[in-house]
């Protein structure tokens, strides 16, 4: 499940730098309007149009588009909750990144962690301890905030004008303020408080949780607690695993930003892999996942 989680996650962050200067989606201050798909993207009247074809362009290609993408999103959420914060967001894609450096550099994938991981899990990772790393962590959460500030630049400015004037350094004061003062707060942000962010101050992420919550029966990590004595061999190697630092074992309601990475998933099948043809952790949806929202954080035993 990783490598394909992998694969979608590399192809999204292409997309992300890549939509800009091939024109698939941005928004032009020099312009003033957007560019969607390699064209202009225009109300489509003027002052002398015909009223009812201003109403028809405005519904068209202002509120279709967003009733369409809000609509088609919010069904994936309450379907199956943060799944594009997951898959594609190439915001979390780095935060996983940073949590691997982090990791190897302070025995911790995030600074506030209270205590360090083990560097051999039952699950058979093995991160060995190496403070040399904290250079290589800082370098990468700098290149990382460096790269994000110049592309969120492209989404506003021609990104021609933006990456000519970057690599002969004649960015104008303005353009050089953005990415100066972008690249700043983007990494303290991926340093200290990258999990904060996708926890609680990502807009979109917030809104996925939210209406992910309201469908009890929405796809959820469903723990088989009728066999949690297979636990009893295991260092937690699924809370290990979580890159949002959560407990899988325990109810929805305190896996409110699971991202369904799978990640735990995948660590307790490993784990228990020599045990049972069955992890203890399962994905599971329907009137099984009604079972873990209400709190009992069971799932269906299996014959």
């Amino acid at each position: 499940m990783q490598h394909y989680r992998l694969l979608a996650r590399v192809a999204f962050f292409a997309l992300f730098v890549l939509a800009p200067p091939l024109d698939l989606f941005r928004f032009d201050l020099t312009v003033n309007h957007l560019f969607f798909l390699g064209e202009p993207w225009r109300l489509g009247f003027t002052a002398q149009s015909d009223s009812l074809d201003m109403v028809g362009s405005i519904f068209l290609r202002i509120f279709l588009p967003i009733f369409l993408v809000v609509g088609v999103g919010g069904w994936i959420s309450w379907k199956y909750g943060r799944l594009y914060c997951g898959w594609l967001c190439p915001h979390f894609a780095m935060v996983e990144l940073l949590n691997g450096l982090m990791r190897r550099a302070s025995g911790k994938p995030s600074l506030w962690e209270k205590q360090a991981l083990p560097q051999q899990q039952a699950d058979g990772t093995h991160v060995p301890l190496n403070p040399w790393y904290w250079s290589v962590t800082l370098g990468a959460a700098v290149v990382i905030a460096l790269v994000w500030a110049v592309v969120l630049l492209t989404y506003l400015l021609p990104p021609k004008e933006i990456y000519t004037n970057l690599l002969t350094l004649s960015l104008t004061r303005n353009q050089a303020l953005f990415i100066g003062v972008g690249t700043v707060l983007l990494t303290l942000e991926f340093t200290l408080a990258r999990h904060l962010f996708c926890r609680f101050g990502c807009a979109l992420g917030v809104a996925q949780s939210f209406i992910w919550m309201t469908n009890r029966k929405a796809l959820v990590v469903g723990f088989d607690s009728p066999r949690a004595k297979l636990c009893s061999d295991c260092d937690a190697s699924c809370e290990h695993a979580c890159p949002m630092r959560l407990k899988p074992r325990t109810i929805k309601r305190n896996m409110f930003t699971c991202t369904q990475c799978h990640s735990c998933i995948d660590a307790c099948d490993k784990v228990q892999e020599h045990a049972s043809s069955v992890p203890l952790l399962q994905w599971v949806n329907g009137e099984r996942a009604k079972v873990v929202a209400k709190g009992a954080g069971i799932v269906e035993k299996h014959t």
